[in-house]
């Protein structure tokens, strides 16, 4: 990339709620004129491998399958993720790069990775997309990740309450979704309550893909994760 070209937007979704945040990315590339999906599907790992696929407002545009490292899905991942992003971004054709992150793989696992690469990159956004009518069930949900299919590694330990408080804690914007289950006040006040710092965009406002090109600071989102996790 030459030093007068622009850098590419990258934004990252993430959510354990897959179709809400398949909608959600949609929703971004729609509005978003150029905008381009990469997503890593972590299921095919016990294949030995992991599934990519880049999209866009009109449909797959390619594929392809990165090789586990160290018998680990998310290393694959992180291996896999910036070159991909670099060849989308010297191909010079996007406005904006979305990372729509499988299930339970968690944001600020991924955004350091992105934000420490500098050009021809810049991470302008990170969002989980959240149901607030499922709050409280997943905050309360013990079981292992494992057990409900969700292991993004064989030795993955985390359980869904604890995925899922991470996957709310890191983030500058709260994807509102809601979808099936009906979210009473409580429930909405309960997602404030647990993400002051986030701006909360409502699913089909057309507000997301802005939001998401806003600016994003990795370091002021690391010190709102809880030390524990």
């Amino acid at each position: 990339m030459s030093a007068g070209r622009a850098r590419l937007p990258v934004a990252i979704v993430a959510g354990l709620h897959a179709d809400a945040r398949r909608a959600a990315v949609d929703e971004v590339l729609r509005a978003v004129p150029g905008a381009v999906a990469l997503h890593h599907d972590l299921t095919s790992a016990v294949d030995g491998s992991v599934r990519r696929t880049v999209r866009d407002a009109d449909g797959l545009l390619g594929s392809g399958d990165a090789p586990l490292v160290n018998d680990c899905a998310c290393c694959a991942l992180r291996e896999d993720l910036v070159p991909e992003l670099t060849r989308l971004a010297e191909a010079g054709a996007h406005r904006l790069a979305v990372v729509e992150l499988w299930d339970s793989v968690e944001p600020h696992g991924m955004a350091p990775v992105i934000a420490s690469e500098g050009a021809p990159l810049a991470l302008t956004g990170v969002a989980t997309v959240v149901d607030p009518a499922l709050v409280l069930p997943y905050l309360t949900d013990g079981d292992d990740l494992a057990d409900v299919g969700l292991a993004a590694a064989p030795a993955d330990r985390r359980t869904v309450a604890d995925t899922f408080a991470r996957q709310l804690e890191y983030p500058t914007v709260i994807a509102v979704v809601e979808d099936g289950a009906v979210a009473d006040d409580g429930d909405r006040a309960l997602l404030a309550q647990l993400t002051p710092g986030a701006r909360k965009v409502p699913a089909g406002s057309g507000a997301l893909g802005t939001a998401l090109l806003a600016g994003f600071d990795p370091e002021a989102a690391a010190a709102r994760v809880h030390p524990a996790c």
